[in-house]
Parts: C-alpha cells; structure tokens; sequence
C-alpha cells in the first residue's frame, strides 16, 4: 500500500501535473489515506460543492483508522515530542499509522514527521 499525507493529496487535487504524473505511474497500487488526512481535506472546503468534489476523489482511497494499540503508542511519541519538538497531535497519529502499517508515508513534510522513531518518509516526486 501506498500512503499518502495530505500535501500530496492536495497536489494531486489540484492536478499539479508532477503529482499527477506520478500518481498515474503506479498503475494498479493500493492508495491508503489515514482517514485523519481524509478528515483534513474535508475541513478544508469552502462549500458543499468543494466538499462533494473531495468526498468523489477520495473514494477510490483505501481510508485507514488506527488501531488502539497504534493510539497508544502514538500517544507516547506525542507526549515524547510535542514540547520539545512542536509534534503536532495529528502527525504523531499519522506517522505512528504508516509504522503500525509497516509503510513509508509519502509526503513533503519532512519536518513534521523526521522525529518519529521507525517512520519512513517518501517524497514522491520532485516539487518546482
């Protein structure tokens, strides 16, 4: 499975033609969303047509939900991090998912993400 953060999403989205290139060079591969980055797009309409729009481009997304297990641990990377290093609730949730899922999370946002133990991070094709 391919995972994808919410940058790459919104590339893709707005049909910005390296995320779209890439995006239709990986033929039959499985695309997963945690369902948090699904949430994040949605809150990000303006309206109920921008909202539809989303809602149809994400149906072909396998959405993925953490487990407890995964909250937990999530939580202690949180709690690790979140004073010393500014780790967002959410990224800490969506990085400890793409380890729990035993796959690179493909995003731009290195930052948010550099400091979680385990997690890999792919960018996935080259910003202008």
């Amino acid at each position: 499975m391919i995972l994808l953060d919410s940058d790459v999403m919104i590339d893709i989205l707005r049909e910005y033609p390296p995320a779209v290139a890439w995006l239709e060079s990986l033929g039959d591969e499985t695309l997963g969303l945690p369902g948090y980055v699904a949430m994040e797009l949605i809150q990000g309409c303006a309206n109920r047509g921008e909202q539809a729009r989303v809602e149809k481009a994400l149906e072909p997304y396998v959405i993925e939900w953490p487990t407890p297990e995964t909250c937990n641990q999530a939580l202690g990377v949180f709690a690790q991090f979140h004073l010393s290093h500014k780790l967002g609730l959410l990224d800490a949730l969506i990085g400890q998912m793409a380890i729990a899922l035993n796959t690179p999370l493909h995003t731009f946002n290195e930052k948010h993400y550099v400091l979680i133990p385990g997690l890999r991070i792919i960018q996935p094709y080259i910003k202008a």
